[in-house]
């Protein structure tokens, strides 16, 4: 499949099949591509947990979720992914970097840092992910975990406190189910989102 067509077909899935297994191999291979995703000084500040046994995803899902709360087509659709990486970024890995000799900010200063590149290459290599998973025909989605449960996701997988959830893949073969709302919204185009040489300019052909 070329990437255009995968860039064109990409969507989020809510529903999977629980009962077909992603090979490891597809799952290896995602992974494979996620490293060769650009990295600010190559410093590589990323790590990928993944979670593929029923008793890894449900400690996800118990350190995720109420215990109590009602469920929902959601959630009940996500948990049926046979696959979840979990995306994490390594702050410390830049800082460290951009303190060697030849790149010399020996402060470890964080307003260095325009905006917080270890969290921007992470999701970048998510993207590779999601984008390699649907090449094989994998459906794929990215969602975040709510901030008040990343402490206890730490706990349950042993994750350093050094590391930040970015966000997490779920992957598996999609199985049919409601479109999200959201899809109704206008899909803005490249001409309405370009701004040529000053912000505000349309292109001359727009």
């Amino acid at each position: 499949m070329e990437f255009t067509e995968v860039v064109r077909s990409r969507r989020m899935v809510r529903r999977y099949d629980p009962d077909r297994p992603v090979p490891r191999e597809l799952v290896e291979r995602c992974l494979a591509n996620a490293v060769r995703s650009p990295s600010a000084g190559f410093s590589q500040g990323w790590d990928f947990l993944v979670l593929t046994t029923p008793a890894e995803r449900e400690a996800f899902w118990a350190a995720t979720t109420e215990p109590d709360a009602a469920g929902d087509s959601w959630l009940d659709g996500i948990r049926a992914a046979p696959v979840l990486v979990l995306c994490l970024s390594h702050k410390d890995a830049y800082l460290d970097r951009y303190a060697a000799p030849d790149k010399g900010w020996t402060d470890r200063d964080e307003a260095r840092w325009p905006v917080p590149y270890w969290d921007v290459d992470t999701g970048m290599a998510s993207l590779l992910i999601l984008l390699t998973a649907t090449d094989e025909g994998l459906g794929t989605l990215f969602f975040g975990v709510p901030p008040e449960h990343h402490d206890a996701v730490h706990r349950a997988f042993e994750i350093p406190v050094s590391r930040t959830i970015v966000g997490v893949v779920s992957m598996g073969y999609a199985v049919p189910g409601p479109k999200s709302p959201s899809l109704r919204r206008h899909r803005r185009t490249g001409r309405e989102v370009a701004h040529w040489g000053s912000f505000g300019v349309a292109g001359e052909d727009a």
